[in-house]
């Protein structure tokens, strides 16, 4: 039965409200400050790493520079898409490939603020590095292993993983990326009950063409709940030696040149029950809550990107020289200078809160942990195209035409390319935005979902109705009574102090505004994402003042940061300043004109507007003629290109 756009829209919806991990157990600050509510003591004092934890990721850090400096020339795999093989081995000599994997199982068992340290320091220097080690632990076979895996399945896999199998994760699909509801891998259970026999094709599997070990989500029998049909979605351990599994594609992007990238089919392949990695249908519920730390390497591996276009570019302003001055005193790059110094000092502020706050396990930080990913790869991409404008010409040539010149080859446009996918991977900005904004509704979701659902019994709704009034009855007031919390703030310069003192009233105002919001577009909200994401931005906004305030005192009071208050002072400034604008533009956006242009785009209507050129069609026919021949989605296409 063919679905109406509706109906499918309905299922997508019900598939990802289903995997959402529903209960608060934990406290969450973001959480918090959505609902008006700003906990200055979940961040204060802030959880800087101990000495102890320190000087064991310090050791690593030794070696691990000391390897990927002998090892790896980031150039060359930039130009030849190869990381070397013994450049792998080293690092799985000194236990790269299980950093978070337990001891017991020949791990180095380190904290996640070390391993998000060494991706960082990994990231400095070669990204398609970095990407090989996060995806074979960020979201590969051992994180969810450690966390949903049976003992029998750990001592399997992770001693192998420790000491250098490679992992990948494979989701996504050739129509399915964030909406998995539309998942066409498929896993039957055999006749005798001991396999499930997969198929399917997945793309975009990073690792995928040499991993040893992966991590496939597949499309199990719906079973029947209520009487309706609910999809299940099982993630299984699949050896890639197993018959069927097929390596068809690597995939070339912009940047990111090195990693391995590729397109696998499944075909009939038999995958023994034990290999389900917690129960039937629970796939999404461990992916998402793998991301939930997983994700925490893209803040770290952006941070370090935007220190190393930080540090090429101040050596760069003071150096050249233009209109008898050198160009560091010149009010535009003074502008772009201090901007990217104070972003990439929120950056880190953010990534080592949250890295921290994931070793303490004391807090839920499935919010922080997306807008960490969120703020800190957009902020990172503006430094990077700032950089580059700053560099000029410089920075939009290439490190091997630079260096065959003579001049300092600063890696801006290769950095640029390779932190571009870091807005896409593991949920685009725009997903972030939808799943932040989800989450933080939450509080009046659970009371609205019951009392809107037509199968809720009459008696549940008047008792949501009345739990409703209650609560609303006494927190809408408190969101419009100015109170100052005390904060000790014992080492903050007095401007910082009061950029803290804006912080709760604000938290006030975006809890207020997303309550009315909800209220006037009630089930439509949906449809809203211009509003959700104007809400989402200034929730960032905030969590990101918070944490570098928190992060300043910290620094402060160790004394071994000098100045770091001036880079809060301007931080704070600039967000502020986009805090003030989300408010005041909040609303006016020319949402209908948009929907009558894109209306037109999508009819048409505009054909004319690209007159004078060849178009993109016209240049794939002429350039790919045989393109639908040796399509490598086709059946009968088994070739690898690497």
């Amino acid at each position: 039965m063919k679905l109406s756009d509706n109906e499918k829209k309905q299922r997508s919806l019900e598939v990802a409200e289903d995997a959402r991990q529903t209960r608060w157990e934990k406290a969450s600050f973001v959480a918090d400050l959505f609902k008006g509510e700003f906990n200055w003591s979940m961040l204060h004092p802030f959880p800087l790493q101990s000495e102890e934890d320190k000087a064991e990721g310090d050791a690593f850090l030794d070696k691990l520079e000391h390897i990927i400096k002998m090892h790896i020339d980031p150039d060359k795999v930039d130009q030849t898409g190869i990381i070397p093989p013994s450049a792998i081995h080293a690092l799985a000599e000194i236990g790269c490939f299980g950093i978070k994997i337990p001891k017991r199982y020949g791990g180095l068992g380190l904290s996640q603020t070390n391993y998000n340290r060494a991706i960082a320091l990994v990231a400095s220097w070669c990204s398609s590095t970095a990407v090989l080690l996060s995806a074979h632990q960020s979201i590969g076979v051992s994180e969810p292993l450690k966390h949903f895996g049976t003992p029998e399945q750990k001592e399997q896999y992770l001693p192998r993983l420790a000491h250098g199998a490679i992992s990948a994760f494979a989701l996504t699909e050739e129509g399915v990326g964030s909406d998995p509801a539309n998942l066409a891998t498929t896993a039957e259970l055999s006749h005798d009950g001991k396999h499930y026999i997969l198929s399917g094709r997945k793309m975009w599997c990073t690792n995928g063409p040499i991993a040893d070990i992966l991590i496939v989500m597949a499309r199990t029998p719906s079973i029947v709940v209520n009487g309706k049909e609910k999809k299940q979605i099982t993630a299984f351990i699949v050896e890639r030696n197993l018959p069927g599994v097929e390596v068809l594609y690597r995939c070339d992007f912009m940047g990111l040149k090195g990693i391995q990238n590729g397109i696998l089919r499944f075909d009939k392949v038999k995958v023994p029950v034990d290999q389900i990695i917690g129960k039937t249908g629970d796939g999404l519920r461990i992916a998402l809550k793998t991301l939930n730390t997983g994700r925490l390497t893209l803040p770290a591996a952006s941070a370090a990107a935007a220190k190393v276009l930080l540090s090429g570019c101040r050596s760069w302003i003071r150096e050249r020289e233009q209109w008898g001055s050198i160009i560091g005193k010149h009010q535009f790059i003074e502008e772009k200078m201090s901007k990217m110094a104070s972003y990439t000092y929120a950056c880190e502020a953010i990534t080592w809160l949250t890295s921290s706050l994931a070793d303490i396990g004391k807090q839920d930080i499935r919010l922080e942990a997306a807008m960490a990913k969120y703020f800190c790869t957009e902020i990172c991409s503006e430094i990077a195209d700032d950089a580059l404008q700053v560099r000029g010409g410089r920075g939009y040539e290439t490190v091997k035409s630079l260096k065959e010149r003579g001049e300092n080859p600063l890696p801006v446009e290769r950095i640029l390319r390779d932190i571009r996918i870091n807005r896409i991977i593991e949920g685009t900005s725009e997903i972030m935005k939808l799943f932040i904004a989800r989450e933080a509704m939450d509080t009046h979701l659970r009371f609205i979902f019951p009392i809107m659902n037509p199968r809720t019994p009459l008696k549940d709704k008047l008792h949501n109705v009345s739990k409703a009034i209650l609560f609303y009855t006494h927190w809408y007031p408190t969101t419009w009574v100015p109170s100052t919390p005390k904060m000790n703030t014992k080492y903050l310069s007095a401007m910082n102090r009061k950029h803290l003192k804006r912080l709760p009233a604000l938290s006030r105002k975006l809890a207020r505004t997303l309550f009315h919001t909800m209220g006037r577009h009630q089930h439509k909200l949906e449809r809203e994402q211009m509003l959700i994401g104007g809400l989402v931005d200034i929730g960032t906004w905030l969590f990101a003042c918070s944490s570098v305030l928190a992060y300043t005192e910290a620094l402060a009071l160790r004394g071994n940061s000098p100045h770091c208050q001036e880079l809060a002072n301007h931080f704070c400034q600039l967000a502020f300043e986009k805090i003030d604008l989300c408010f005041n533009e909040f609303g006016k956006r020319p949402v209908h004109s948009m929907h009558v242009v894109t209306d037109s785009i999508l009819h048409n209507h505009y054909d004319w507007l690209e007159n004078g050129i060849i178009s993109t069609t016209e240049q794939t026919e002429t350039r790919y003629p045989n393109l639908a021949k040796i399509n490598v989605m086709d059946e009968k296409s088994t070739h690898i290109k690497f």
